[in-house]
């Protein structure tokens, strides 16, 4: 490939294709039913809709708000296992739920999965 001779182009390219690895490989590693499953245990889902809200927002919207900040993942994964409180739209706050879970996996699949959306 003649575009690639240049050294520089050579690294663009090769940047490009890992980062298109990297995320195509984090996509692929969810396991969207293991997710759903953790989420429907801890009734997540009681307050919270795929892409609708309820008395907390959409997953979809949470996704959208932490996959902008660079620290999103891990704040999302401190949100779900911390206890902290939540605001509610009509303005009262309360303590979120704690996720139960013992498998630190389980726990990492399900923010990969919200992310995803």
């Amino acid at each position: 490939m003649k575009l690639l001779r240049s050294p520089f182009k050579l690294k663009i390219f090769l940047s490009a294709a890992l980062i298109m690895c990297c995320f195509s490989a984090n996509a692929e590693s969810v396991d969207v039913d293991a997710a759903k499953g953790l989420a429907k245990q801890n009734n997540c889902f009681r307050c919270h809709g795929v892409d609708k809200d309820k008395d907390g927002p959409a997953w979809n919207k949470i996704a959208a708000k932490f996959k902008a900040d660079p620290k999103g993942e891990e704040k999302l994964l401190h949100h779900l296992t911390s206890g902290e409180t939540a605001k509610f739209s009509d303005g009262h706050e309360e303590a979120h739920m704690i996720l139960k879970s013992d498998d630190a996996k389980a726990t990492k699949n399900l923010v990969d999965w919200i992310l995803s959306l």
